[in-house]
């Protein structure tokens, strides 16, 4: 069930679903950059992210 929720939230927030995932890593800031630049960037990154651990 929480890979559901983690998914979900990635999905919502990008920057916050990372931060669940991997903390104020160079993950974090590279998705706040493609979040800012767009916000489908920003959901494939953090899903990549939340997916692959």
């Amino acid at each position: 069930m929480g890979d559901i929720i983690r998914i979900i939230v990635a999905i919502l927030l990008p920057p916050l679903g990372i931060a669940l995932e991997v903390g104020l890593t160079k993950h974090f800031w590279i998705n706040i950059i493609l979040t800012l630049l767009g916000y489908i960037p920003g959901i494939v990154h953090a899903l990549h992210i939340v997916i692959r651990r």
